[in-house]
C-alpha cells in the first residue's frame, strides 16, 4: 500500500491486515477511529489537495486546533507529495504572515473561527487557497474530504524528498524552517518504536500539541508504525490522564505533565498498568524523576531531540535510566562533543558543543543556505548549539545552550551547574540562571528562582548554600524570586525573555 511513497508506505505497514483495529480514541467525543477510516480519510484529503493544485514539493501550512482531521491532513500531504508545515496555534496574524511569506505554501489551513482574520494575511502572502478545520472536526476541508472518493494513488517520493518543514522557536533572530526528509522522519520513528518496545498492544495517552516534533513526529509516527492505539486528547488534563492510565500503557509528556500529575491523588494506583513514561522537550529535574519513581515505581525515560533532528539520544528501556542525563545515542546516530571555538572533538568527560550525525538529521534550513552552511558540516554532523558532555558510560549530559553560556571576567560559566546546586537547596522548586551585561565583567550571573509553596527562603540563604560548592566567579551577583518562569508551548524555560527582563540590571 502506498508503494513508492517512502514515508507513507512505512506509516501504514504495521496496520496492514488489521485495518479495523482502533487507531485513535477521541477524548472529546468518545468515538473510535479505525486505521481503515483514518487512511481512507487521508486519501480523500490527498485527493482534495491535488485537485486544488498541490504538486510534489508544494508546502501545505496549517495552524488549527488539535484534531483528528489535522492528523489526516498530515498524512494526506505526504500522500500527495507535499511538504507539511504545522504552525504553533499561539502565533498571531503578524507572525503567521512571516511564515507564509517565507515558506510560500500552496495551501493554508486555519481554524474555522479565525478564517476572517487570517484570509487577508494568506492572500497578501500569495497563498492560492485557504481551507478551514474547526475544533469540532468540521470546516471546509472536512466537507471537501467527505465529498471525495477514497483510493488515492500515493505520489511517488523518495527518501531524500522533503516531507515537512518545522520552524524553530526563533529565540534569536528569525525563525528558521528546518527541512525534514522522508528518510529523517521514517528512520527516527522506526528506531524509537524498536528502542522503546512499541507494539500493537500499546495504548498511548497523547496530550501533546501536534505542531511540534514531540507530539507529531514522535508520538503519532511511532503509534502508526507500531499499529498501536492512541487516546487523543486536545490538551493536558491531569484528572483525565489519571482516568485513562488503567487502560493505557504509555504516556509521552513534557516535565510539566509529570510535576502536575505528582500533585494528583491516586497516581500510584492509576499507574499500575502503565509500562512506560517518556519525558522530553525540556529538562526534567532530578527531584521530579526521583519522586515519580517513589510514587509509581516507574523510572521516567528521558530523551533528547530537537526540531532539526527529531530524537538523538534516549535513556535505555532496559538498564539504568539516569536522572539528569538524556541517555545514550540512539542506534545509527553519532554524538560528538566539540570545542566551541575550533570545532575539534574533545576528550570524554569534557564539556563542549554537541554535534549529531545520522539519518535523522535535517536537510538544511529553508531559504537559508548561509545558515545551513554554518550549522551543518560537510561531513554530515549538525552543530546543535547545545552544550554537553558524555560520561565514561556513554550517557549524554546536557549543560545548556551555547548561546546561554555566560562569560564573566573572561571565565566560562555553565548555567546548568549553578541551577542544579540551587535546585537542591531546601525550599527551592526550580531556577534559571542567565548572564546579563555588566560594565566590569562583561556579563554577570543572575539567578531567577521559584520557591516551593510556603517555603521561607532568601537570597542570603541561597548564597550560603552555594559558597562552599561554587567558585566565587560563578556565584550569582543577583538573585530574584518569581512565582513562575516564562515557558514556551513545550515547557522550555525562555531564557531569552529573562535576559530581556534583566538586561539593565547592572547599568
Amino acid at each position: 500500500m502506498y508503494e513508492g511513497n517512502y514515508l507513507a508506505e512505512r506509516l501504514c505497514t504495521a496496520s496492514m491486515g488489521t485495518q479495523n483495529n482502533p487507531f485513535l480514541y477521541n477524548h472529546q467525543t468518545g468515538e473510535k477511529t479505525t486505521y481503515r477510516t483514518f487512511f481512507s480519510n487521508a486519501e480523500r484529503m490527498a485527493e482534495v489537495l491535488v485537485a486544488i493544485g498541490v504538486e510534489p514539493g508544494d508546502r501545505v501550512a496549517v495552524q488549527a486546533p488539535k484534531t483528528i482531521a489535522m492528523l489526516e491532513l498530515y498524512v494526506a500531504t505526504v500522500l500527495a507529495g507535499g511538504v507539511f508545515l504545522p504552525l504553533n496555534t499561539a502565533y498571531t496574524p503578524a507572525e503567521i504572515s512571516y511564515f507564509l511569506s517565507d515558506a510560500k505554501p500552496r495551501v493554508f489551513v486555519c481554524d474555522a473561527e479565525q478564517e476572517e482574520q487570517f484570509s487577508p494575511v494568506a492572500k497578501e502572502a500569495g497563498v492560492a487557497k485557504v481551507l478551514t478545520i474547526g475544533a469540532d472536526e468540521s470546516g471546509l476541508l472536512a466537507e471537501l474530504r467527505d465529498a471525495a472518493v477514497p483510493g488515492f494513488k500515493a505520489v511517488s517520493r523518495g527518501p531524500d524528498d522533503l516531507a515537512a518543514i518545522l520552524y524553530t522557536s526563533g529565540t534569536t533572530g528569525r525563525s528558521k524552517g528546518a527541512m525534514l526528509t522522508h528518510q529523517a522522519l521514517a528512520s527516527n520513528a522506526e528506531t524509537l518504536r524498536d528502542t522503546w518496545r512499541f507494539n500493537a498492544d500499546d495504548v498511548l495517552i497523547h496530550a501533546l500539541p501536534i505542531f511540534h516534533t514531540h507530539g507529531l513526529f514522535v508520538a503519532t509516527n511511532i503509534t502508526l508504525m507500531a499499529g498501536s492505539s492512541c487516546i487523543f486528547m486536545s490538551n493536558f488534563n491531569a484528572d483525565d490522564i489519571l482516568g485513562y492510565m488503567p487502560e493505557a500503557t504509555v504516556l509521552m509528556g513534557v516535565p510539566t505533565f509529570y510535576v502536575r500529575l505528582l500533585n494528583s491523588e491516586g497516581l500510584s494506583k492509576a499507574s499500575t498498568n502503565m509500562r512506560l513514561f517518556v519525558s522530553g522537550s525540556a529538562p526534567l529535574l532530578a527531584e521530579t524523576h526521583d519522586q515519580w519513581r517513589e510514587v509509581t515505581g516507574h523510572a521516567i525515560l528521558e530523551r533528547y531531540g530537537m526540531t532539526e533532528t527529531n530524537m538523538n539520544t534516549s535513556n535505555p528501556y532496559d538498564g539504568d535510566r539516569r536522572a539528569g542525563t538524556v541517555g545514550l545515542p540512539l542506534p545509527g546516530i553519532e554524538v560528538l562533543v566539540t570545542d566551541p571555538a575550533t570545532g575539534a572533538p574533545l576528550p570524554q568527560g569534557e564539556t563542549g558543543v554537541l554535534e549529531v550525525r545520522g539519518p535523522n538529521v535535517f536537510a538544511g534550513y529553508w531559504n537559508m543556505p548561509e545558515k545551513t552552511a554554518e550549522e551543518l558540516r560537510d561531513n554530515g554532523f549538525f552543530i546543535t548549539g547545545d552544550l554537553g558532555r558524555i560520561d565514561k558510560d556513554g550517557y549524554v549530559h546536557i549543560v545548556g545552550r551555547q548561546k546561554d553560556l555566560i562569560i564573566s571576567g573572561g571565565f566560562n560559566i555553565y548555567p546548568k551547574e549553578i541551577e542544579l546546586l540551587i535546585d537542591e537547596l531546601e525550599g527551592i522548586n526550580e531556577s534559571a540562571v542567565i548572564g546579563v551585561p555588566h560594565a566590569d565583567f562583561g556579563e554577570a550571573v543572575v539567578a531567577v528562582v521559584v520557591a516551593q509553596g510556603g517555603a521561607e527562603t532568601s537570597a542570603a540563604d541561597i548564597m550560603t548554600g552555594l559558597k562552599d560548592d561554587l567558585a566565587r566567579f560563578k556565584q550569582p551577583k543577583r538573585i530574584d524570586f518569581v512565582e513562575s518562569l516564562p515557558r514556551n508551548a513545550m515547557g522550555k524555560v525562555q531564557k531569552n525573555v529573562l535576559r530581556e527582563m534583566y538586561a539593565g540590571t547592572f547599568r
